[in-house]
């Protein structure tokens, strides 16, 4: 018998039911085997020291998360570590530390109460996830059966059943089933610099976003840039966040840059358009928050990088990061950003070991993002000057998630990815993906210095 009318909301997204429904309307969920949701906890979002509660799910009493007290939140700008080869400046001017090491002290180890830190209630993860589709990318080239078994010329199979028609809708009418979303899995490439990005193996929709692109500089040399943003899971719409933000910033930056515009300045004016353009999404009417009225604004995380022939800039809000490998890979890579995270924060601090840190459950709670919930915006920017050539990686958590240190995400991007950035990006996604492909997964990768206008990948 089925079980359909027993259930109040979709099992897999949560999205209200009518008594007698099949299938979700939302996702295409299969309601008669009517399993329980998989347990995703996502990214949270932290003010002084203290987790933004999550949204109400069915059922909660419409409770969030605790509020604990206040944790060690100095909000003081970490230096970036890299070779001492690789001077840098910070937003000010101001040269970047060259990578002393931090003085340590005793770990002081997980707090066990919630006046310590962030009470995290993550449950336990199955080892498999259920996905939406067979395969979270569109199928191509294939054509839907006609009446009489003749295929339909031009129409859309469903990638589940493979043969039913894909309805306008995006649901296949012969199964039901939900048709993977256009953002699933993206790739774009312009000229020398290429983007990739991946719904991933558990997540049902990809909340990452970015934009990729080139110009011109006055004196007529190209300058390359690259945008990715990750949308706070936790969050209303951070699909839509991540969209609106890398949008505008792309925008800003194509913008500024041929007026003559120091890469620096123009990637802090980025980010505050992108910063604008998030809390623009949180100005809705009160009707369109009916359903989901305990919802936190519109949010997501920003990381960007310019390359001119001779100067690498990056800037950043939250815990996307820019990586630099020399393409001469006897010589160190390093890590060009300091996350906005409870980890960074306590590594800088000197509480614990970056091993350490990284290993807690709240190391992923961001303490920086983009958004109207943000209780002030501090933009990160930084210059280098590269004395080798190499390429640069600017990438969400999906990626750094299976490659966290330098010399790790060194050994994960391919040798020759200065001349193919295009397959250099499907490699580190594919990295993600064969690792656990636990979140959404984007990498933009750009060689420095730029080549000269009309050279591209091979």
């Amino acid at each position: 018998m089925s079980q359909t009318h027993q259930l109040s909301a979709c099992p897999s997204c949560r999205e209200p039911l009518e008594s007698g429904d099949r299938f979700c309307g939302a996702c295409g969920y299969d309601l008669s085997a009517a399993a329980a949701p998989s347990p995703d906890t996502p990214t949270l979002t932290m003010r002084d020291g203290a987790a933004l509660p999550h949204p109400a799910a069915p059922g909660d009493g419409g409770a969030g998360w605790p509020s604990p007290g206040p944790a060690d939140a100095s909000g003081a700008p970490a230096s970036v570590h890299l070779p001492s080869d690789l001077p840098g400046t910070d937003s000010g001017g101001s040269p970047l530390s060259p990578g002393a090491a931090r003085p340590q002290q005793p770990a002081t180890g997980s707090p066990a109460s919630p006046a310590s830190g962030v009470r995290f209630d993550r449950p336990a993860e199955p080892e498999e996830y259920p996905l939406q589709a067979p395969d979270p990318r569109p199928a191509a080239g294939r054509a839907a059966p006609a009446e009489g078994g003749a295929p339909a010329e031009g129409a859309a199979v469903c990638v589940a059943c493979r043969a039913g028609r894909v309805d306008s809708d995006g649901y296949c009418e012969n199964c039901g089933h939900a048709q993977p979303r256009e953002r699933d899995h993206m790739e774009q490439e312009s000229g020398p610099v290429a983007a990739v990005s991946d719904r991933g193996l558990r997540h049902h929709r990809n909340e990452d976003a970015f934009a990729v692109g080139g110009t011109a500089l006055p004196d007529g040399s190209p300058a390359l840039l690259a945008v990715v943003c990750d949308g706070v899971s936790s969050a209303t719409r951070p699909d839509d966040a991540s969209l609106a933000a890398s949008q505008a910033a792309s925008e800003s930056l194509l913008a500024a840059l041929p007026r003559g515009t120091h890469p620096q300045q123009a990637m802090h004016e980025a980010i505050v358009a992108a910063a604008q353009a998030v809390e623009a999404l949180a100005e809705e009417p009160a009707t369109a928050r009916e359903h989901a009225p305990h919802q936190n604004a519109p949010a997501c995380t920003f990381v960007g990088a310019v390359v001119t022939a001779g100067l690498l800039v990056v800037g950043w809000v939250g815990d996307s990061r820019v990586y630099w490998v020399p393409v001469d890979r006897d010589a160190p890579p390093a890590r060009l950003t300091e996350d906005d995270s409870w980890a960074a924060q306590m590594v800088a601090a000197g509480l614990m070991s970056d091993a350490e840190a990284y290993a807690d459950e709240r190391a992923h709670a961001i303490t920086g993002w983009l958004g109207a919930d943000a209780y002030e915006l501090e933009p990160h920017t930084a210059s280098f000057k590269p004395d080798r050539p190499g390429v640069v990686v600017v990438c969400t958590d999906g990626l750094w998630n299976y490659a966290e240190t330098a010399e790790e995400m060194a050994e994960a991007v391919p040798l020759d990815a200065a001349v193919r950035p295009l397959h250099s990006a499907r490699v580190l996604v594919g990295h993600a993906l064969d690792g656990g492909g636990h979140d959404n997964v984007t990498v933009a990768v750009l060689p420095f210095p730029a080549p000269p206008q009309g050279a591209g990948s091979a």
